[in-house]
């Protein structure tokens, strides 16, 4: 019997992490009192935080987050929206002190940021470690300045669109 049998590998395992998360956000509307909520719960420091953070940063190790790269931005869908998920897909972006493409989001956008070593100072949008939520119909161009970070991003339906 190999091990793949009676542990969850690397991806599998932050499917249930983020499958976990996920089940306490559904259904909640993507406001300022989910961002505090999720901040004031899940913020930097606390133990899901980490842990997604960690398999964040493993993930990227193994290569099967952040697989592509342009423009300067490693990213990459890991999940899409499915109701294991509580319809949300799942993407994470590697960036350093650039500006990404233009973009709405239809359903809104939950975000994680999580600054790397050496770029604790690191902001997304203005805002350091933790989580940022956008509701529906808005618009940003994802920026990271002051170092290097992860940040996961969490869409409803896996609504997005690209400013032409």
């Amino acid at each position: 019997m190999s091990d793949r049998s009676t542990a969850a590998t690397g991806k599998e395992a932050f499917h249930q992490l983020i499958a976990g998360l996920t089940a306490e956000i559904a259904g909640r509307p993507l406001d300022s009192a989910l961002d505090q909520w999720l901040n004031a719960t899940h913020g930097a420091g606390s133990a899901r935080f980490e842990q997604l953070r960690q398999a964040c940063i493993g993930g990227v190790a193994e290569g099967w987050l952040c697989e592509r790269e342009g423009g300067g931005i490693r990213y990459g869908r890991v999940f899409k929206a499915e109701d294991a998920l509580h319809r949300f897909s799942v993407d994470v972006v590697d960036m350093q002190d650039i500006a990404g493409p233009h973009h709405t989001h239809p359903n809104g956008e939950i975000d994680l940021i999580m600054p790397l070593e050496g770029s604790a100072d690191a902001t997304f949008d203005g805002r350091s470690a933790g989580w940022c939520v956008y509701g529906p119909g808005t618009a940003h161009r994802p920026t990271v300045a002051q170092g290097r970070a992860l940040v996961l991003y969490l869409l409803p339906e896996g609504q997005i669109k690209f400013t032409p």
